[in-house]
């Protein structure tokens, strides 16, 4: 089945540069300028507060993070990164009303799918990402035996099945903003509504300008596993990140400035004895002074982009 008809966020068949976006407006930065704010967190059901004292620790926290924010600030990776296409949402999104019953809702989170519809040809069109205050991005698609292939991971009893694949488009969160992006829509039997799959990939991440550090005690600063969601307002974001099981929790500090919040991710309560209890991990909701908006969100501890998303996963900070 060959497609012909196509959504015009799915472009043309002319290969073309990516639109440019509006170059964003260099900043002044001063260390007696940056908004330091102790994040509140919440974790495992408790809310607390994420600062606390100026300790050694707390001290060498907010000097990395200033020193991140700095590096970041006015830089080349900065400005590549909000030139670009970032997603903190699900590339993956089920039928408007959701899944019935658990058998159809573990084929999808397990990705258990079978095919019973021809997919389109393959396609080398390029995309547009279209943001709500009108920016846009041209990128090459996705096709559909790709999409498919990365969606379809399992098998075994109880697969969804896919009745139809045809082009649109979807809303997805990113690092500026909702987006209209180009979309593989794909029909399943029992289900009025289509599993939507974006159809572009992120932009890969720039080379940062500031090198990770290196890791020398609990009590100091440890990379986030990943970014989880960000508040509808922008007022908060939540994050995951690693704890131990000897009584540490982790905490999160937070540095805002006018072009980027710094999360600085470390353990509270360690004790000086080895530990051998497996790793754990807790999502804490990080409360902001003021909305993300395009703020870079950048991780202490190596001074990149949270990343999104599962390791190995399609996230665009794992790319």
């Amino acid at each position: 089945m060959l497609l012909t008809h196509l959504h015009p966020a799915f472009g043309s068949p002319e290969r073309s540069m990516p639109t440019p976006i509006r170059r964003t407006v260099p900043l002044l930065l001063a260390s007696t300028a940056l908004a330091i704010s102790a994040g509140t967190l919440t974790g495992c059901g408790t809310e607390e507060g994420g600062g606390g004292g100026h300790s050694g620790a707390a001290l060498a926290s907010e000097a990395r993070a200033s020193e991140v924010a700095a590096a970041w600030e006015g830089s080349q990776a900065a400005e590549a990164w909000r030139k670009g296409f970032h997603p903190t949402g699900e590339h993956v999104q089920p039928p408007e009303n959701g899944l019935r019953g658990e058998a159809d809702k573990r084929a999808f989170e397990t990705r258990n799918f079978e095919l019973r519809s021809e997919l389109p040809a393959a396609s080398s069109r390029m995309g547009q990402v279209t943001w709500e205050r009108g920016d846009s991005l041209r990128l090459p698609l996705t096709n559909a035996q790709d999409a498919y292939a990365s969606l379809d991971r399992n098998s075994g009893p109880g697969p969804l099945t896919v009745t139809k694949a045809e082009p649109g488009v979807m809303t997805l969160a990113t690092h500026r903003g909702p987006a209209t992006i180009p979309a593989w829509l794909f029909s399943l039997e029992g289900y009025d509504t289509p599993l939507k799959l974006a159809a572009v990939a992120p932009s890969r991440l720039p080379e940062p300008p500031i090198a990770p550090i290196r890791q020398t005690s609990s009590h100091d600063l440890a990379p986030l596993r990943r970014l989880v969601d960000v508040a509808a307002d922008g007022r908060s974001v939540t994050v995951q990140a690693n704890g131990g099981g000897c009584g540490d929790a982790p905490t999160v500090r937070v540095l805002e400035t006018s072009g980027s919040v710094v999360l600085s991710a470390s353990l509270t309560g360690v004790d000086d004895e080895p530990c051998t209890s497996q790793l754990d991990s807790e999502k804490l909701i990080v409360r902001l002074d003021r909305p993300v908006g395009n703020r870079t969100l950048l991780d202490a501890f190596t001074g990149r982009p949270v990343p999104y998303g599962e390791p190995g996963g399609p996230s665009p900070s794992w790319r």
